[in-house]
């Protein structure tokens, strides 16, 4: 262990943390060891501020006193942009590796390669990479109005863009007009690419657009969307956090809007 890496130890229930008055502080080189954790269970994560990063699975055991569970989505104030999603990165990879102990063809325990985020197995070959799941994310816009709509499983009571996820054999464009046909009623068109983020719950990648109405009438389809409206930027419902690409779309509609812009949103720097 060196002293410039990061640890991100992950448990079922959320990332350990030290919480330090109003900073939160991941565990030292120190406390991992004294957690006693399988060598086996430790995933190297690449180069991070300065250093290198690790996950840990810690699994089912008692918290250290000074410790404490945290849900990953709570953390992003504390933690910051990069940490946070390093953390995620972390819990993806320690999800992935525990999901695929056995072989999915024929029962087999797996090995992990050497030097290769994959697992394979030693009596059929096959290998296993990380799961990413794509994911479209649109900001409809009509003239100066954003379609904006209320998730029955959004965790906070807030109006957000439209998502959905990208079913085989379908371009990104194809899943935008079906999702949004789907949840809300209306049509779109004239897609245009915004910027991505990696969205760890559970092992998502979101690609981000702006659409504009093509035609219909808004219609919630009362499972996935409780309610869906058009907002002005002068009179918006609550929003996501600023984690979010969803808000970074959001923003950057407001943005535009306010400077009264007839050319596309440039993408958040955070989202390149």
């Amino acid at each position: 262990m060196t002293s410039t890496r990061a640890w991100f130890v992950v448990h079922p229930r959320g990332l350990l943390v030290r919480r330090e008055g109003d900073r939160i502080e991941l565990p030292s080189n120190e406390d991992v060891a004294a957690l006693d954790v399988d060598p086996a269970d430790t995933h190297e994560l690449g180069p991070f501020e300065g250093g290198t990063a690790a996950g840990v699975a810690l699994g089912e055991r008692a918290i250290p006193p000074s410790f404490e569970l945290a849900p990953l989505r709570q953390l992003y104030p504390a933690l910051g942009e990069a940490r946070f999603l390093m953390a995620g990165t972390a819990t993806q990879v320690l999800d992935w590796a525990d999901t695929h102990r056995f072989c999915g063809r024929c029962a087999t325990p797996t090995e992990r390669v050497a030097h290769e985020r994959c697992m394979r197995c030693p009596k059929c070959d096959l290998l296993s990479y990380p799961r990413i799941s794509p994911a479209v994310i649109v900001l409809v816009r009509r003239g100066d109005e954003a379609l904006l709509a209320r998730g029955a499983r959004f965790p906070l009571p807030f109006y957000s863009t439209l998502a959905g996820f990208v079913e085989i054999g379908e371009t990104l464009e194809q899943t935008i007009a079906r999702e949004v046909r789907e949840e809300v009623g209306v049509e779109v068109q004239g897609a245009r690419y915004f910027g991505s983020q990696p969205w760890p719950f559970p092992h998502s990648l979101m690609l981000g657009f702006f659409a504009e109405w093509a035609g219909g009438e808004i219609h919630a389809d009362g499972e996935e969307i409780l309610d869906a409206r058009w907002c002005r930027a002068d009179d918006l419902p609550p929003i996501p956090p600023r984690l979010s690409i969803a808000r970074h779309l959001i923003d950057a509609w407001l943005d535009d809007v306010r400077q009264g812009s007839a050319s596309p949103p440039a993408p958040s720097p955070s989202f390149r």
